[in-house]
This record gives C-alpha cells, sequence and structure tokens, in this order.
C-alpha cells in the first residue's frame, strides 16, 4: 500500500498538467459537442474538395478551386486583404524588395523580335556593350524570336543564378553580321525614387513612386545629394503612390520630425498598439517640406503625409488622398502561395484613422470611389470635399483635421484637366507613347548622338510632323479615331518626356513633365514668393 501511495502525487502532477494543456487549447465559446473534435470549418472545406477529386464525374483542376475558394473567404472581409498565387508571389517579392537578379535590360517584344529600348545604367548589359535599338535574337543558343514567343518566355531565359552567365546574340542596324556579348546575371535595382533634382536654387524634389525596402537607402541618397547642391527646402511628391513597407515610411518621416514626436501608432483587433516616434536621426528636420499627393495616394504615403500635417510640420498640397489605413501582414499558404492579411489599423499622431468606409464583400465601389470623387466634383473643388464632424480633430497648434477618408490638403491643387483626361490616361496606360517613341528612334539614332541632357530638356522641341504621325500611329492600331487638337501641346509634352526617358533617364522623364505641371508650380510659388510660409 505504502509503494502505492508514494505514486499519488506524480500522478496527481501528470493529470493537473494535463489538464492545463488541454484548458489552454479549449476555445470555450465551442459547445460540448465540438470542444474535442477537429476544427468543423476547416474540414467541412477538406471534405468538399476530395469529393470534388475522387467522386466528381469530370476531371477538375482542383487547385483552381482552392484559389477561387481562397479569393471569396478574402472578399468577404475588406478590400485590401489580398490572396497571392505562386506564379505571381516571386515577381511581388522582387518589386517589394527592390530588385532582381538579371541581366538589366528594359526591353518590350517589337514585331517578333525582343528589342532592347534601354539597358540599366551601369549594368551588366550596359557594361558588356548592348546598347538601345539591338535586338536580341538568343540567348544561350535557344531562339527569342518569332510569333509564339511570350515575356514569360524571354524572362525565363534571361534571369537566372546571381553571378551565371548567358551568351547573347543580338542584331545591331547598321551592322553587318550578328554581334555576341556574355552577360554575367547580377542583382538589378528596381529603382522606388524616380526622380531627385533642383526646382530652384533652394528648392529640391524627390518623387517616390512606393516604399520598398531599398527606398529609404535610396531616399536618403537623393536627400543628401539636394542638401550638397543646396535644399533647404524640399518638395516630395507621394503622388500616385500606393504605399508599402510601413517602416520605410516611418524611416523617411522621421527625416522631418524632431525627436520623440510621434509617427504613427498601429492597433490590432485586441487593442494592442504599437507606436512609432521619431528619433535623433533626421537630416532635415530643420529645412521646410513640402508634400504632393492625389488621390492615388494611399497607406504608406498617407502615414507621412499624415504625419506631418498633424505634427504641424511642413504643407500638404494636393487633393485628397486615397483613404486606406489598414495594415497587411503576408503569410505563407504552405504551396508557394501566400496571402496578405489586415492585422491592424493604423492612426495618425492625432488619432485619427483616414480609412474609408467599406462593407464586407462590396469591393466594387470601394474601388469605384473615384468616380463618385469625380462625380460630384471633389478632384476640381475643394468646398466639395465631404468631411465627418465626428471625426474632427485639432493638431497641437490648432489645425482642424478630419479622419474617415484620406488625408485633406493644406492647400487644394484641382485636377489639370488639359493633361489629365480620359484619351490621354488611356494612351499611356496601354503604353502606347513609348512604343510610339522607341519606333521614331529606332529610324536613326544618331540623330540624338551629340544631344545633352540638359540641351534637351530645355531646347529640344516636339515637331507638329511627330504629333501627326503619332495620332497615325494610334489609328493604325485601331485603338481609336483619335485627333490632338483639343490637347495637341500636353501630347507634344508627354512624347518630349517619353523621349527623354529612353534617351536619358526617369528624371529627365520627370524633369520635363513638371515644366507645366500645376501642382509644383504651386509649390515653387509658395517656397519663394512667401518665404515665411508658416509651416
Amino acid at each position: 500500500m505504502a509503494n502505492k501511495n508514494k505514486y499519488i502525487p506524480l500522478l496527481l502532477g501528470v493529470a493537473i498538467a494535463a489538464g492545463v494543456f488541454i484548458g489552454g487549447k479549449l476555445n470555450f465559446t465551442d459547445t460540448s459537442d465540438n470542444l474535442f473534435s477537429t476544427n468543423s470549418k476547416k474540414d467541412k472545406l477538406n471534405r468538399l474538395i476530395d469529393y470534388i477529386d475522387y467522386e466528381y464525374v469530370d476531371d477538375v483542376n482542383t487547385d483552381s478551386i482552392v484559389d477561387v475558394t481562397v479569393n471569396g473567404i478574402l472578399d468577404n472581409l475588406d478590400p485590401h486583404s489580398t490572396y497571392i498565387p505562386k506564379e505571381d508571389l516571386q515577381r511581388i517579392t522582387e518589386n517589394m524588395k527592390g530588385d532582381f537578379v538579371g541581366i538589366g535590360i528594359n526591353f518590350y517584344p517589337y514585331k517578333d523580335s525582343i528589342a532592347v529600348i534601354k539597358p540599366t545604367e551601369y549594368g551588366p548589359s550596359e557594361r558588356a556593350g548592348i546598347m538601345s535599338g539591338d535586338r536580341i535574337l538568343y540567348a544561350d543558343g535557344d531562339s527569342l524570336f518569332g510569333r509564339a514567343i511570350t515575356n514569360d518566355l524571354i524572362i525565363e531565359k534571361l534571369k537566372g543564378d546571381k553571378n551565371t552567365k548567358v551568351k547573347l546574340t543580338v542584331y545591331r542596324k547598321g551592322e553587318e553580321e550578328l554581334l555576341s556579348f556574355e552577360v554575367r546575371r547580377e542583382d538589378i535595382p528596381i529603382k522606388s525614387v524616380d526622380a531627385a533634382y533642383m526646382l530652384t536654387d533652394d528648392l529640391g524634389y524627390i518623387k517616390i513612386n512606393r516604399f520598398a525596402e531599398s527606398s529609404f537607402k535610396e531616399f536618403k541618397s537623393a536627400l543628401s545629394e539636394l542638401m550638397d547642391q543646396g535644399a533647404t527646402k524640399l518638395a516630395l511628391d507621394l503622388r500616385d503612390n500606393p504605399g508599402g513597407f510601413l517602416g520605410i515610411a516611418e524611416q523617411i518621416a522621421d527625416e522631418f520630425l524632431e525627436d520623440d514626436k510621434l509617427i504613427v501608432f498601429t492597433k490590432d483587433k485586441k487593442g494592442k498598439e504599437v507606436r512609432t516616434y521619431a528619433t535623433r536621426r533626421g537630416d532635415f528636420e530643420d529645412g521646410e517640406i513640402y508634400i504632393l499627393i492625389n488621390e492615388n495616394s494611399a497607406s504608406a504615403s498617407e502615414v507621412i503625409a499624415g504625419a506631418l500635417q498633424d505634427n504641424d510640420k511642413g504643407v500638404i498640397i494636393g487633393r485628397r488622398s486615397y483613404g486606406k489605413g489598414l495594415v497587411q501582414r503576408e503569410m505563407a499558404l504552405g504551396d508557394g502561395s501566400a496571402v496578405r492579411l489586415t492585422v491592424s489599423r493604423y492612426y495618425t499622431p492625432t488619432g485619427r484613422s483616414i480609412q474609408r468606409p467599406y462593407s464586407n464583400g462590396d469591393n466594387r465601389s470601394y474601388y469605384n470611389d473615384y468616380y463618385k470623387r469625380l462625380r460630384t466634383g471633389e478632384l476640381a473643388d475643394e468646398e466639395s470635399i465631404e468631411v465627418d464632424d465626428s471625426l474632427r480633430f485639432t493638431t497641437p497648434k490648432g489645425k482642424v483635421v478630419y479622419g474617415g477618408g484620406g488625408i485633406i490638403p493644406d492647400v487644394f491643387v484641382p485636377v489639370d484637366r488639359a493633361f489629365d483626361n480620359e484619351t490621354i490616361n488611356y494612351l499611356r496606360r496601354r503604353g502606347y507613347f513609348g512604343y510610339f517613341v522607341f519606333e521614331e528612334l529606332d529610324k536613326d539614332r544618331s540623330v540624338y548622338a551629340n544631344v545633352s541632357k540638359f540641351d534637351f530638356i530645355n531646347n529640344f522641341e516636339v515637331s507638329d510632323d511627330i504629333v501627326v504621325r503619332f495620332q497615325n500611329y494610334i489609328n493604325k492600331k485601331g485603338s481609336a479615331n483619335v485627333t490632338f487638337v483639343a490637347y495637341n501641346d500636353e501630347v507634344k509634352r508627354l512624347i518630349k518626356a517619353t523621349l527623354a526617358r529612353q534617351l536619358f533617364d526617369e528624371n529627365a522623364f520627370e524633369e520635363i513633365l513638371n515644366k507645366q505641371d500645376i501642382m509644383v508650380q504651386e509649390i515653387i510659388l509658395l517656397s519663394s514668393e512667401y518665404p515665411d510660409f508658416k509651416q
């Protein structure tokens, strides 16, 4: 009996430990019927897919059914929780990482071959001798021409592991024989800073197209160069910037805000808050800052605009921003695909959420908000912006700001109807300006051989003949029967800017467009005529 009794404390300990373990696994909202059963919701989906796999009368690709199911579930959450199929994940990951492994060319399939629009500056192809206008015919002996060639096949042949080599056979106009080049694959940057240059003697300009892993490093380098050139004021262009990594936006905001100023805070479903404050690292805390936003500036772009506005720092210029105040986290699904799931909301320093209202499962009306703004006149008239008085907040210096639907700028600039119209936007989206300009250059590139970037930006003029050729090019494509009489100057500006992009770089493209950009001109006016403009 004594021997049996000595095991009682051990048995009690094991029982208590088991009870604690099981108790920790229990969900006390469950009924007694399923406390110890498998998850019925998951089991239902698994069984249905198995039934289709093994019993359904026809062969069905159940992978596609799973994709549809996942998308259907996410559609009933919020507009920004999204599914990323495995075939898209690498491309999206590279875009947010800020680089990829490749040979460094910008190309498009022209007729039945691969035409190099422009090799990446200082990249492996440029160093090997590849030039704009070259046609890549073979990669390691495999043909890259013919009607059946696809973008996926081209990328498969040109991409590869870092430091591996690919032998390219190239046709170059004017050369009697095909040329051979050996190119080593390297990390190729996907730039997020489109442009950085001086607008005036003391006003610098930086445009950021998204917030990727490399964006802060690019921004910091650009800012340092502008400061070396005398910039004490900065125009930061976040128009059409859809966002990206929240942490990168916080780092950029830190450059402008004094120590210990609140930048942003997030709150999850349990109410847990994470607050981010400015540090001592900022290099532009004493400079004047102007932020450009529009209806397509979203998420991380709005974090920067909101952080500065709520801290009474800088001037926000433009139109009401998109209104995305939800934070996503990417989670792998185990088969090479992933889901970006909304895990928290972010709030500006005054405590306002700038997330637009949404109805679960009604994403169409959410994404058609632009047309609602167009219809109500908001894009043309500041008085048409709808605000909710219950979401009224006040900054430390007494400025009234509103939550519930984007950042409302301090200085409103209406949409430029001459430049931002449906016909021109359609042609830009379809890439017609780029394709036309490539073909124009391809006729005789030597015409521009001795033209400097400075000379081109300041002195080159697009002739009426080029506009007529572009008009004929569009109509020959069968896209529409268009004439450019009403916006001839805007078409000239875009053709010139696109020429500059293909001849020189993205910086030249933005500089040409900004010369007649009404929002940029508004900043120049504010910074020069009103040097004591209160920030």
